[in-house]
């Protein structure tokens, strides 16, 4: 598969690319800064470029930038993205040093899907980037949508990445629970002093 992750330099993005890579994926990590990309991308053995440029012939585009930057950099490539998204950032507040979602109804995906002309489907946030730049986490991984073959491309290019499953978790409206769980599982580190991962039971 062709894949590009912008915000592929950050790490979250770039265990990402190292686990596809592994997996014998074409990928390239996207950035404004095109030399700071290829930089990053030497590192795990794929391309860098402009973020322009990484989506323009890619099958599946990553949005791996930081929560806060996600929306604006999606409204940025708005005309240069070919084919589908996925979001995989989670807004998050603190409060007393506890994690929660913030107050806005709707998913960071559901609002990133409304400023773009592609399907938008959201997925990976109980993966945590150090886990994931040490191999694939035994965990499962979630991914949501209601484009069925964007679904479908998001949900390969998860079980790529982790050693458990792929899990279809419905229409993009469950990114609102999906992205929470990113809160969930920050809580429970902190509080446990652990590395808090997913496994779902009781299906075939």
């Amino acid at each position: 598969m062709k894949v590009a992750i912008i915000g592929g330099t950050g790490d979250f993005g770039l265990a990402l690319a190292a686990r596809l890579v592994e997996a014998g994926d074409d990928v390239v990590i996207g950035s404004r800064d095109a030399a700071r990309a290829q930089e990053k991308a030497n590192e795990v053995g794929c391309r860098g470029d402009g973020n322009e440029a990484a989506v323009g012939d890619a099958e599946l585009a990553v949005l791996a930038t930081v929560a806060d930057a996600a929306l604006a950099t999606a409204q940025t490539l708005r005309a240069f993205f070919r084919s589908p998204v996925l979001s995989v950032a989670s807004e998050l507040e603190f409060h007393d040093r506890r994690a929660r979602p913030p107050a806005q109804g709707r998913s960071l995906a559901e609002r990133i899907d409304e400023v773009v002309d592609v399907p938008v489907v959201a997925g990976l946030h109980s993966l945590a980037a150090g886990k994931l730049a040490h191999g694939r986490p035994d965990e499962d991984a979630f991914v949501c949508g209601d484009d069925e073959e964007a679904k479908t491309l998001a949900l390969e290019l998860a079980a790529k990445v982790v050693a458990g499953r792929a899990l279809d978790a419905g229409p993009l409206a469950s990114a609102r629970a999906l992205e929470g769980l990113t809160a969930v599982i920050v809580n429970l580190n902190k509080r446990y002093k652990g590395h808090a991962g997913v496994h779902v039971t009781g299906l075939p």
